[in-house]
């Protein structure tokens, strides 16, 4: 989820360079976007997100993408990338939630940790990636992270009502306007009808709970259960590798404790928990906007939640919510005079 248009983190010189550069030519053109969106001038349409989310399009391309090296696609709706050795990020920057899945690969299989929007093909995607063997873990159960899971025979998740209410799909009411002017700059694959989408029906082969391990071969995924954003929402700690997999319990954007389904005090709880982590963790990839943040921003994530816990904070009203801004990241909280 997302949005403000925010200031990007600038990684250090050392891990740009092992993780390569976009072939010039690659990335979107900032007029193409411009043309693309020319018939809608702001983005009223988009709603309980938070502030300065008119013409959210205009941010793009974001510049952290250009530190990685780009895999090219078929299909216009994704952008692929090799983030990290082992790890490649498919990108959705079309639609507003700017959603990032990511392929983890091992010796023996690979696991993919949400699968998007369910605009284009992410199957087709990962075989040009891997032949490995792909089981699909959702960080939580959004629909612009389970639109794929339909596509896939091998899918881990957790074991909550939550859960098992968007395992059954969605109406196409349900998430008719995320596909609808102002959420929309990119045009939509051929085979694509916005006037039908839902999100379909998937089933949990096997359920998940916290501290639970994946074995890939050679890499091993530790679940970590942050509820707060959702009822089901995980981590993935690769502690071997010292990286944090945070789904959308972490980004550079507003971050949601409003939605139905969200809870402040677990989110804050959450929080907390993955503070302590920092000394086991150098990156954080994270689920919207831009793939990978220090760690550090872990620890701004926890003293946010206790600087609003304390009364402290100051906030806007953004849609009847407030929100808090920390600047590189926003938290909205639901307005005590509309719950």
């Amino acid at each position: 989820m997302r949005r403000k248009i925010l200031t990007c983190l600038a990684l250090s010189a050392a891990f740009l360079c092992a993780c390569g550069k976009v072939p010039s030519g690659n990335s979107v053109q900032q007029g193409e976007i411009e043309h693309s969106v020319s018939d809608s001038s702001n983005n009223a349409q988009v709603e309980n997100r938070g502030a300065d989310k008119n013409n959210w399009w205009n941010v793009l391309p974001r510049k952290d993408w250009a530190h990685y090296q780009r895999i090219p696609q078929q299909q216009d709706w994704f952008e692929v990338y090799k983030v990290l050795d082992g790890v490649y990020a498919i990108y959705e920057p079309g639609q507003f939630e700017e959603v990032i899945s990511f392929l983890i690969l091992g010796n023996e299989r690979a696991l993919l940790f949400d699968t998007g929007l369910g605009i284009g093909d992410i199957r087709a995607v990962v075989a040009t990636l891997t032949d490995l063997d792909v089981v699909v873990l959702n960080s939580h159960t959004h629909y612009d992270h389970i639109g794929g899971n339909h596509q896939f025979s091998q899918i881990l998740g957790r074991d909550t009502t939550f859960t098992r209410l968007h395992e059954a799909g969605s109406s196409h009411d349900d998430v008719a306007e995320f596909v609808g002017p102002g959420w929309v700059w990119k045009e939509f694959p051929p085979d694509f009808d916005p006037s039908t989408y839902r999100s379909k029906p998937f089933q949990i082969d096997e359920r998940i709970s916290d501290r639970n391990k994946i074995d890939l071969g050679g890499r091993i995924l530790e679940v970590l259960e942050t509820p707060g954003h959702t009822p089901d929402s995980i981590c993935l700690i690769d502690r071997d590798n010292h990286l944090l997999f945070s789904g959308d319990t972490f980004y550079l954007a507003p971050l949601y404790t409003h939605l139905e389904g969200s809870d402040f005090e677990q989110y804050a709880h959450s929080a907390a928990r993955l503070a302590a982590l920092v000394v086991d963790i150098e990156y954080v990839l994270t689920a919207h906007n831009v793939p990978i943040v220090t760690s550090s921003y872990l620890l701004e994530l926890r003293e946010a939640f206790d600087t609003i816990k304390s009364g402290r904070g100051e906030y806007a009203l953004a849609d009847g919510h407030r929100e808090y801004d920390f600047g590189d990241f926003s938290i909205i909280v639901a307005n005590e005079s509309s719950e």
